[in-house]
């Protein structure tokens, strides 16, 4: 079994501490007072501060790589996720309100609920945790060598808390002591009130900076610590936040200091990080993106990892940290839910493989809208399973996922409508393709549901990239593309031009922000990145014009659409008016087929990939999809208000804490403008 920090288990763990004249749990849930035995043990200060990772990471049975903490006591949806180009459906950041107000669930949740004596996961029992054991650690006979590195955890946990709150709220509360629930309400000098988004800032940035001179470069026992925070991945959370404060969400003026002090945040995180052996993931070559696809489903130590969620396949209720993620990628014909379905806005967002983009007509490679999975970018291959494509599982190292539909016609006549009929007989996901990114060639349809695939939350291509978008800000322009390149070299993508398929960007600023957004875009696909970087660069809408500087497609009233491949035959779509449910690419009870074998015996693995090359030229159509989003009413689009860019507080904020200010754009508890400005 995988270790999987003290934290995943604690409960079970703790039952056999000893020394504790008070129970480890109670102590969780004591808001009047301090049990001072947690703090004189370097084990239970740890089981402490395992605590406070638990609170934050995603829990068993929930897939981090679509769910994201939203709600206000630390529940996890994919409301994120799904207010994307990445998938589609409605939600509350995206569905057409009859007008901004608190009262719905458009004004976010997150920022959480009035301490009470009750215990939830929210964020001010999270802060609260911290405060109070950075308050009393070195209160108890501990040694400065055995609090300093539980300290750094704390003071990270700190800083990614108020990174989360600032990101979407601008300027929040700083409380760097430890409230007692039974005062705060009562006491008008807990009433603390928004300070300034740049003070936030400096806070995280304070955290983050003592947190890495406390933390160790690596752990030791790395099959005990893997995912244990280090002073890179601090260093690295500092250049992230560093890089949001420079981005045009808060830097509307385009200050130069700011670029520069993300740049040099980022150096010194990919410095310290190189330093101690982290890097881009290599093994398995560039060939295919064989490296690439493989950095995903190496668990335990892994050089591409700085900040981890680490799973495991217990299933011990005490112990299990399963990730779902196998599962819901998964097609339900072996066994999965299917119920990732990627757009065909993300799929067209992927290169032809010399790097060049589906509709540049320098590019090598002509694109084929029927053979859309031609020639492209390595990581194509490894992000998505297309109708045909090879997709292997423990149990069938052969298996292709097959998506074809045809007509459902028994009367004869020609309605054709949308097609109805599938070879998915056990039911077909949204969208027509699905998402093979992070899923295990090894993992067997037994078990998809209890994964133990680790998450990285921050890697160091986003170290690398970080840096490069840093370094085009700051006007470091060669830098920057030299960024880019060095991902795309480590995907496996041909460099026929000597720039990786970006040499029209070169020394133009804003075409550089924009491959720099794309290749976000498809490096970190379907990992939980696309929402914050559309809200930080602002490009939902091109109110502010930062699309058509960086050459980006607005959000703002689309439609995520789909495929469908349908079967033809003799160039027309395939319908019959009797056996339509027959699969025409299946044997009959007589052996024939009503078309073709689809999977002809013996052929190699590059033979069959003729062969599908050989069905999409003559059976399969290709079309556009256009039912994933909502279809009642017809006409849905896709909206996004303004006001998102810095979200207002919800009604249910101002009961508990009426002395705060209302963010502007949104109105406040009594119907008024909102007065604090999240730019300064």
């Amino acid at each position: 079994m995988k270790k999987i920090l003290l934290y995943i288990g604690f409960v079970a763990t703790v039952m056999g501490a000893t020394g504790c004249k008070k129970d480890f749990l109670e102590d969780m849930r004591d808001w009047t007072g301090v049990n001072e035995d947690t703090y004189k043990s370097v084990e239970l200060a740890n089981l402490n501060v395992g605590y406070v990772y638990r609170l934050f990471q995603t829990p068993s049975g929930t897939n981090p790589f679509t769910r994201y903490q939203t709600g206000e006591n630390g529940t996890y949806s994919d409301q994120y996720f799904r207010s994307t180009d990445e998938q589609a459906g409605q939600t509350d950041f995206n569905r057409l309100w009859p007008t901004v107000n608190i009262n719905d669930n458009m004004a976010n949740k997150y920022f959480g609920q009035k301490m009470s004596s009750s215990i939830a996961n929210n964020v001010w029992t999270r802060m609260r945790q911290i405060n109070l054991f950075l308050q009393e650690i070195d209160k108890h006979g501990l040694t400065p060598e055995q609090t300093a590195p539980l300290k750094g955890q704390m003071l990270f946990w700190r800083a990614y808390q108020y990174f989360e709150l600032v990101k979407l709220y601008g300027g929040v509360p700083i409380v760097l002591d430890a409230q007692n629930p039974i005062t705060v309400g009562n006491d008008v000098n807990l009433a603390i009130p928004r300070s300034k988004s740049s003070e936030v800032i400096a806070q995280i940035v304070k955290d983050l900076d003592l947190a890495i001179t406390y933390l160790p470069g690596r752990w030791t026992n790395p099959g005990e610590n893997w995912g244990r925070i280090t002073s890179g991945a601090a260093a690295a959370l500092k250049g992230r936040v560093l890089l949001t404060w420079a981005s045009p969400l808060f830097n509307r003026t385009d200050d130069q200091s700011r670029w520069q002090a993300a740049y040099d945040a980022n150096l010194a995180a990919k410095t310290l990080l190189e330093t101690n052996n982290f890097g881009l993931f290599n093994t398995g070559g560039t060939a295919n993106g064989t490296a690439w696809g493989n950095m995903f489903i190496r668990n335990g130590e892994n050089p591409e990892g700085v900040f981890v969620t680490v799973f495991n396949t217990v299933t011990a209720a005490n112990l299990a940290r399963n990730n779902p993620h196998e599962n819901e990628s998964r097609p339900r014909e072996i066994a999965g839910t299917g119920s990732i379905s990627p757009t065909k806005q993300v799929v067209d967002a992927f290169p032809m493989k010399d790097g060049k983009a589906i509709d540049d007509p320098s590019s090598l490679y002509a694109y084929n809208t029927n053979k859309f999975y031609k020639n492209r970018d390595p990581r194509f291959y490894k992000t998505f399973a297309y109708n045909g494509a090879l997709w292997p599982y423990g149990g069938n190292a052969n298996y292709r996922i097959w998506t074809y539909q045809w007509y459902n016609n028994p009367s004869g006549t020609n309605p054709l409508g949308n097609p109805a009929k599938t070879t998915e007989a056990l039911g077909a996901n949204a969208s027509g393709i699905y998402l093979a990114k992070a899923t295990n060639p090894a993992a067997t349809n037994a078990n998809f549901a209890i994964s133990g695939t680790d998450y990285m939350e921050i890697r160091f291509a986003e170290v690398v990239l970080n840096l490069a978008e840093a370094a085009i800000g700051s006007n470091k322009f060669d830098e920057g593309l030299a960024g880019i390149k060095q991902i795309r070299e480590r995907a496996g993508v041909e460099n026929a031009d000597g720039d990786f398929g970006l040499s029209a960007a070169r020394g133009n600023r804003d075409k550089l922000f924009g491959a720099i957004i794309n290749e976000r875009k498809v490096e970190f696909a379907y990992e939980n990145k696309r929402f914050w970087d559309l809200r930080r660069w602002m490009l939902f809408n091109d109110d502010f014009g930062t699309c058509t500087r960086l050459g980006q497609k607005p959000i703002d009233g689309t439609r995520r659409t789909g495929f469908w491949v349908t079967v033809r035959r003799n160039g027309t779509p395939y319908q019959v008016a009797s056996n339509y449910n027959q699969d025409p690419f299946l044997p009959k009870a007589d052996g024939s087929f009503d078309i073709a074998n689809r999977a002809p015996a013996g052929l190699s693995v590059a033979q069959m990939d003729a062969h599908v090359d050989f069905l999409y030229d003559n059976y399969f159509h290709v079309i556009e999809r256009d039912n994933l989003d909502p279809t009642n009413p017809a006409d849905w689009k896709f909206k996004w208000f303004n006001q998102y860019y810095f979200f207002g507080f919800h009604r249910n904020i101002f009961e508990g804490s009426p002395y705060l200010q209302q963010t502007t754009g949104w109105p406040d508890f009594y119907g008024a403008a909102g007065t604090f400005d999240p730019l300064q």
